[in-house]
This record gives C-alpha cells, sequence and structure tokens, in this order.
C-alpha cells in the first residue's frame, strides 16, 4: 500500500509495507520478559477491540498515538479509551 492508501483499520501485521516495523513487534513482544507481557490470548482479543475501534488508523491510535500490537503487547498497559482492556 502506498502511503496515500494506507489501510485506515488494518494493525501493522496486516500491512505489508510496514513489514519492519512489525518486526520491531514481534522483537519488542519477544523480549518482554514472561510477568510484563499479555497472554496471547489476551493480546488476540485486545488487538480484535483495536481492529473494531474508530480510533485505530493505519496500526496507530489516534487518542494515544501508540502503535496498538506495542501498547497491547505490555500486560500492565491498557486501552485510553476508558474500560475497554
Amino acid at each position: 500500500m502506498s502511503a496515500s492508501n494506507q489501510c485506515r483499520r488494518c494493525l501493522l501485521q496486516e500491512m505489508t509495507d510496514e513489514n519492519d516495523y512489525y518486526q520491531s513487534v514481534v522483537r519488542y513482544r519477544a523480549a518482554l520478559p514472561a510477568k510484563k507481557r499479555t497472554p496471547d490470548a489476551a493480546y488476540a482479543a485486545r488487538l480484535a477491540f483495536c481492529k473494531a475501534c474508530d480510533a485505530l488508523n493505519a496500526g496507530t491510535c489516534m487518542q494515544c498515538g501508540c502503535y496498538v500490537e506495542m501498547r497491547a503487547a505490555r500486560l500492565d498497559m491498557h486501552c485510553p479509551k476508558e474500560g475497554q482492556w
């Protein structure tokens, strides 16, 4: 996808042009200590919520500016929309 044709509701893992960014997410999540890493099922649930959220824009949360896959990876992080995850 070109910059003018970005997928608004996509995660980095789904954007082929952004694979270097997604590989950073994979390395970041793998480097997190187990006690700080969101378990796989919870991580998938968090990302599913983000995919359905109107604040997602090309892998970035427009509420806080984070890459949602990085924020969701940490057990101690929360969605900026109160009470979502």
